[in-house]
């Protein structure tokens, strides 16, 4: 057990590390372009937070998430997602009183004891967005297109946007009293949670992903068609302004939240893709929620999307991901004088933003070379007595096998120039 990870989790090796670094600066090329400031907040928080951040009625809180009590006897527990702590950043650190909107975003590591499947892990990561202060749809089009963009950038295809409304605590009151009356009469049929949601939060029902509560759900009234006048004016608006950038969707009825603080517009990124299909983000309006959370009552929308989801949907695309910088030049030595010599040349050539390397087990000059083509380096260059005595040596290409002479106190030159 000393030499395994934990059950759910992996090591990203620098194999792969490039690729997430990659998506770490496309997510913050695209928030920057959008006018989103990052935020960080601690990996754990008040085991409160989540119930009422999340919900208590939910799988995620009830058991999925990692709680423990500390020293002081407090209940703690790992984030499970991004949204609750970001809340009571907001709360806490008065950001009610900036400019509005407060346009915020993160890129986390999260936590949740949930049964393996591909691409899913007890430790995964996650970026997300949340704007609080807009109570408009402007808002929503805005972070739909965020994630429209970013998608784009990225070269990701066949990922159609899915949307609904879910409307407010006005007009949910008369539709839960709808449901309860569809649901009534199969009660038994459903399973176990599904009845003990019908008299808490019957929406979440429509959620449920048991096959023989999805056969019943199939045919409940839908929530967009029982929603109050403010509610139809807000999907209304929605629907322009995708419609004004061109950004395609679908109306789906099925997407719900079942949260009484999550209101209006909600939506998700559907994966397309034969061999991938399924959601890929998903988010919503909360506009209850950091009031619920103690704060004063603000209108806010945001939205979550798992990285290892992501990367697999583009390996199964076969979206190219860009190589890191390979070595620039790696300079074989031969004896002590010489290895002496090119540890300050690649030092110099660093500083000049240059990936340099050079032989650190003495090897062989054989052996050097070798090395230097499995490091991808694209030039070599062999340093010896007489090579730092006239300083002059041969750099050599080694995609080509063209080779110059080049000073050595200007070889940097020569490299940036060839770039």
């Amino acid at each position: 057990m000393l030499t395994q990870t934990p059950k759910g989790t992996k090591d990203i090796l620098p194999i792969e590390s490039y690729k997430w670094q990659y998506i770490e600066s496309q997510i913050a090329k695209v928030c920057t372009n959008f006018g989103y400031k990052e935020i960080r907040t601690p990996v754990f928080e008040h085991t409160e937070l989540f119930q009422r951040g999340v919900g208590d009625t939910t799988d995620i809180v009830q058991k999925e998430m990692y709680t423990f009590l500390d020293k002081g006897n407090r209940s703690i527990s790992l984030r499970p997602e991004g949204t609750a702590g970001v809340v009571r950043s907001y709360i806490e650190n008065g950001m009610s009183s900036q400019p509005q909107p407060v346009k915020l975003y993160y890129n986390i590591s999260a936590y949740r004891y949930e049964k393996m499947a591909k691409g899913r892990y007890r430790e995964f990561h996650q970026f997300g967005v949340e704007a609080f202060g807009s109570k408009g749809p402007s808002i929503d089009v805005e972070i739909i297109s965020l994630i429209s963009l970013f998608f784009e950038s990225l070269g990701l295809k066949d990922v159609g946007l899915n949307i609904n409304s879910i409307g407010c605590p006005v007009c949910r009151k008369a539709y839960n009293e709808k449901l309860m009356n569809y649901f009534r009469p199969s009660l038994e049929k459903l399973c176990g949670l599904c009845n003990n949601r019908f008299e808490r939060n019957p929406l979440r029902i429509i959620d449920c992903k048991e096959e023989k509560c999805k056969s019943i759900t199939s045919g409940a009234p839908a929530i967009l068609d029982n929603l109050c006048g403010e509610c139809k004016e807000h999907f209304e608006g929605l629907k322009k302004g995708l419609d004004n950038l061109g950004i395609a969707y679908n109306i789906d009825k099925n997407i719900v939240r079942g949260l009484d603080y999550y209101t209006k517009t909600v939506f998700e990124f559907i994966s397309e893709n034969v061999g991938t299909q399924g959601t890929i983000c998903g988010g919503g309006r909360y506009d209850g929620l950091v009031e619920a959370c103690g704060g004063p009552s603000t209108p806010a929308i945001g939205f979550g999307l798992g990285i290892e989801r992501l990367l697999m949907e583009m390996e199964s695309q076969g979206v190219p991901i860009p190589l890191p910088q390979e070595v620039e030049i790696y300079i074989a030595t031969i004896g002590e004088i010489a290895d002496t010599y090119a540890g300050k040349l690649v030092y110099e050539l660093r500083k000049r933003q240059i990936p340099a390397e050079k032989d650190l087990l003495q090897k062989s000059l054989k052996a050097q070379m070798k090395y230097a083509d499995k490091l991808g380096a694209k030039y070599t260059i062999v340093l010896g007595d007489d090579e730092i005595k006239n300083n002059k040596a041969t750099l050599k290409s080694m995609k080509n096998g063209e080779q110059i002479e080049v000073a050595l106190d200007n070889i940097h030159e020569e490299i940036i120039n060839r770039r």
